[in-house]
């Protein structure tokens, strides 16, 4: 039985291999919060649980290597910017059977915001399997800011092993303007 500690970090890569030129810049700023000495919400990455996947890898591999992560996640972090592809590469692939299999909830991080109060309003950066979910109500989602403060509560409050108010139990939750507070972001 895998023992499902993990953080799953999901982006759109840009079908690009330089990170300055995609969401990836997102993800190793992420890294750099997680590493940060005094912080004291820390998140286990799932990419960092399994073999590496190159860029020449096969598309199978490359599956086959994501499921195993997720396999071992307790929860999903998605970033979405004003760059992420409707239907574009593995998100929507990796969105669909964190869902559809592995149940995650979602922690959708949105870059370039400061506050998320109504999600839907930014329906149109969704991809398409997230935008489908959402539609069904088959995603158990919280939006937020692509804010350190945001995403390192987010992972520590919203995971697999939840219970009471700490379950997600609808597709569009957000944080209440307290806890924008909390964090200073008002």
């Amino acid at each position: 039985m895998v023992y499902r500690n993990g953080t799953y970090v999901a982006f759109d890569g840009q079908d690009t291999t330089d990170p300055t030129k995609s969401d990836m810049k997102y993800y190793g700023l992420l890294q750099k919060w997680n590493q940060t000495k005094g912080n004291n919400l820390k998140f286990s990455d799932s990419h960092k649980k399994t073999y590496r996947v190159l860029n020449t890898s096969s598309r199978i591999t490359l599956q086959t290597r994501l499921i195993e992560r997720l396999k071992q996640s307790k929860n999903m972090l998605i970033i979405i910017s004003k760059e992420t592809a409707w239907d574009r590469g593995m998100l929507n692939f990796e969105i669909e059977k964190a869902i559809d299999i592995y149940e995650l909830p979602l922690i959708i991080a949105y870059a370039g915001q400061d506050s998320i109060p109504n999600p839907s309003q930014l329906s149109g950066l969704w991809p398409k399997e997230l935008a489908t979910r959402i539609s069904s109500n088959s995603a158990k989602c919280i939006h937020i800011p692509f804010r350190e403060k945001a995403i390192m509560s987010a992972i520590s409050q919203f995971s697999i092993h939840s219970t009471g108010q700490n379950v997600l139990n609808g597709p569009l939750i957000v944080y209440s303007d307290e806890a924008y507070r909390g964090w200073g972001y008002k």
